[in-house]
């Protein structure tokens, strides 16, 4: 009797230490995080997914400043002038750039659908205020690209290669309207 009351409260015992854990832990759910940017990473690092479509964008580009001190004159004639009197300005010279690119890229039935633009901000002051310029504007379907692009051939033989601007006649156009088939 002594071995059966001794298994009997030792179960008992089991059985309660257990309910009461199960009573303690009490778990609250944590919530999903929400997911307010979906990454698309099919076109390569950076892309992300334009709510409520199928097509990943993304967006880039770079800010340039510098600045230059003694005689600023160039090559060109270009000088700096001082924008109340006129005079030259043989001292300070200073440019800023900001440039704003794009891609976009969707698959399709007819293939890979790409878009791509950059945009440069130009400010000086030796020169009036810039407008905008748009550098590269061009759509591509498969290998068909449209619009204002780098001509192929200066894509294939890879800018002219070591040669910088060594006759006096400059080296080529870097972009033009293009309707190409890659």
């Amino acid at each position: 009797m002594n071995i059966k009351s001794l298994l009997l409260g030792s179960a008992a015992a089991l059985i309660a230490v257990s309910g009461a854990r199960a009573a303690d832990a009490v778990t609250v759910a944590e919530p999903e995080p929400a997911e307010y940017v979906k990454i698309c990473d099919v076109y390569g690092a950076g892309y992300f997914y334009i709510p409520g479509t199928e097509t990943c964008l993304r967006i880039g580009g770079y800010v340039r400043y510098d600045a230059g001190f003694g005689d600023v004159g160039s090559f060109d004639g270009r000088m700096a002038t001082d924008h109340e009197d006129g005079d030259s300005q043989n001292t300070w010279k200073k440019n800023a750039r900001f440039t704003l690119k794009t891609w976009t890229g969707q698959e399709t039935e007819l293939g890979t659908l790409k878009t791509y633009t950059e945009t440069k901000f130009d400010f000086s002051n030796g020169g009036p205020t810039s407008t905008p310029k748009l550098s590269f504007a061009w759509i591509q379907l498969g290998g068909l690209r449209v619009g204002k692009d780098e001509s192929a051939y200066d894509q294939f033989i890879g800018y002219a290669g070591n040669v910088i601007q060594d006759t006096i006649i400059p080296y080529g156009m870097k972009d033009t309207n293009v309707v190409q088939y890659y």
